[in-house]
């Protein structure tokens, strides 16, 4: 599972009307990881927009998928990645019998390990901010050498060295890239910041 950038955009309240320019934005400043979490009306709608313009290296999907019922809706609209803030099982299961990139949210060894066995591809670490980079550092140390550890929640550009140091291969980026409402060059400045700084 490797990516080129391994950041996820996470357009929590992305309008329907509103994806096209947002996947424009991102796509060309080579982000190719994009979720739209499912508590808020139009994520579906927003999915298959994305998931018809995508690059053919990119994966769109869902995120705050909490039921087999998310997880089916999200492979209808052509999602082909499952984010969820906790760890679930079966969902993680069902999601993973469906083909899709599999990054559920675990804070602690046991959530991860229950995740991985579940068949996880990729552990987001949630809540990003409370578990820290020494917690995931912890973490990193009992789990398989090759897991994927993406700290998720309040990560900022300036934050990325720190958590590359402590063993992160990847983050998920929220409020911080994306909110209702940004302009296009907003957006694309924010994009960029990341793109410099995972790479830097």
């Amino acid at each position: 599972m490797n990516f080129a950038l391994p950041l996820v955009a996470i357009l929590r309240g992305l309008d329907p009307a509103d994806a096209g320019a947002v996947g424009r934005v991102l796509f060309h400043a080579g982000w190719r990881l994009l979720e739209v979490p499912l508590n808020r009306p139009g994520a579906l709608d927003a999915i298959r927009i994305l998931v018809e313009m995508a690059p053919p290296d990119a994966i769109v999907g869902g995120g705050t998928m909490l039921s087999v019922a998310d997880v089916d809706a999200v492979a209808q609209a052509g999602g082909r990645l499952f984010v969820s803030p906790n760890c679930n099982p079966a969902v993680i299961a069902h999601a993973r019998a469906a083909g899709m990139l599999c990054a559920p949210g675990i804070a602690t060894p046991t959530e991860a390990f229950a995740a991985l066995d579940a068949g996880a591809h990729a552990l987001k670490l949630f809540p990003a901010e409370s578990i820290g980079p020494a917690g995931l550092k912890a973490m990193k140390s009992v789990l398989p050498a090759d897991t994927p550890l993406w700290p998720v929640g309040g990560v900022t550009p300036e934050q990325i060295p720190a958590w590359k140091a402590a063993g992160a291969t990847g983050a998920g980026i929220g409020s911080q890239l994306f909110t209702p409402g940004v302009t296009p060059d907003d957006l694309a400045a924010r994009a960029r910041a990341f793109v410099g700084a995972w790479r830097g």
